[in-house]
């Protein structure tokens, strides 16, 4: 088993020897959020020197970084006469370069400091290329642009990918990387990660691949650990957007309708009015909220499905976040759609073992009041700062 594990400080700096003796890691990349991961480690005072506040870990798997972040729990140790002899243990708990992104919103005007922040005024730009945007954003509130109090240390913007498609932000202390999911969700469904080399913390955009016809999953192929299938009607195809009342002049209230007639046209028509954070749509907001909704109340097929690797098809190697591969279901039918999750269980005795999760946006482990809970949240925040 070719895993390494290190600690680094904020700077990249490695603080001692690859951490040995360690059990039960578990590491878990996932398309554009931040992954996590643990790992059990002997309570060693060279272990323990290293699990500093603020340090960073590194999972160095055959010979390149599978995923690097921050400790966010450092050190959780337990002792006992029978159970942990000895030094004891100690699991630490981290995450990905993309947890430290997560802790920044978006500052309507970046340049000024907290306190010279504008009234009413938002971040906002129109009609460009959705990977300049994130690019921008990511660079002005905590990237190499940033003032200097709120720039990541290490942290650079990586080359640029040339991909995504025109879209519209207008954004006012919102989460940095809720927004910059949604632009990449409105600009062609372009991915975004960091990676890390030898001295930056490296943030940069790609295009997902589509593999449907070369990474293929299916029960007889041996690849498959569990399938979980639903279609269900849309709970919106017709998004009706009201934009703010005028505040000069005699011109009525701005309406637009955002539609998905292929959807209003297999189910039913489904109406739902939104109040708009524009007075027109002169730069497209009103529009793009009627296309989140519109997305966000689509009918696709839920898909979720656990892959294992196996030596014709690997994840990392074969296929990675955000590429669409096809999944063959047991009565016939094929449906395509995106990588989610990659995870990565390892122990010195068992060797690795990784899984992959494969669906629609809905495809998560997590419970449906976490979702729901999830969902409030981000409409509220966009009241919120309205």
């Amino acid at each position: 088993m070719a895993v390494q594990l290190l600690i680094t400080n904020r700077n990249l700096v490695v603080q001692g020897d690859p951490l040995d003796g360690w059990t039960n890691l578990d590491a878990t990349k996932k398309f554009n959020e931040p992954g996590s991961g643990s790992v059990d480690l002997p309570a060693r005072p060279d272990v323990m020197a290293q699990l500093q506040p603020g340090n960073r870990i590194m999972v160095i798997r055959d010979g390149a970084v599978w995923m690097s972040g921050p400790l966010e729990i450092p050190a959780d140790f337990t002792w006992s006469v029978t159970e942990e002899p000895g030094y004891g243990k100690v699991t630490v708990s981290f995450s990905d370069d993309l947890a430290i992104v997560a802790g920044y919103i978006t500052w309507p005007t970046p340049a000024n400091a907290w306190t010279a922040q504008l009234a009413n005024t938002y971040r906002q730009i129109t009609s460009t290329n959705a990977e300049t945007i994130i690019r921008t954003l990511i660079n002005e509130n905590c990237g190499p642009g940033a003032r200097t109090e709120r720039r990541i240390p290490a942290f650079a913007l990586d080359a640029v990918a040339t991909v995504g498609t025109s879209t519209t932000v207008k954004t006012r202390f919102e989460a940095l990387l809720d927004t910059c999911r949604r632009i990449a969700v409105d600009g062609g469904g372009i991915g975004f990660r960091t990676r890390q080399t030898s001295t930056q913390i490296l943030f940069g955009c790609y295009a997902p691949r589509d593999l449907t016809s070369t990474a293929r999953f299916s029960i007889g192929l041996g690849n498959l650990r569990s399938i979980t299938s639903k279609q269900s009607a849309p709970t919106v195809t017709h998004a009706l957007i009201g934009g703010t009342e005028p505040e000069t002049g005699t011109s009525g209230r701005t309406y637009v309708q955002t539609a998905d007639a292929a959807a209003a046209a297999s189910w039913w028509r489904v109406e739902k009015y939104l109040d708009g954070s524009a007075e027109n749509d002169t730069n497209g907001e009103l529009s793009q909220a009627g296309k989140e909704e519109i997305a966000a109340g689509a009918a696709p097929v839920e898909l979720a499905t656990v892959t294992v690797d196996t030596p014709d098809l690997k994840a990392g190697r074969d296929f990675d976040l955000g590429d669409k591969v096809t999944v063959a279901l047991p009565f016939g039918v094929e449906v395509a759609d995106l990588v989610r999750s990659i995870h990565l269980q390892a122990t010195p005795d068992s060797g690795e073992y990784v899984t992959t999760l494969i669906g629609s946006p809905e495809a998560t482990s997590d419970p449906a009041t976490v979702k729901a809970i999830r969902t409030l949240g981000r409409r509220l925040g966009r009241l919120e700062t309205r």
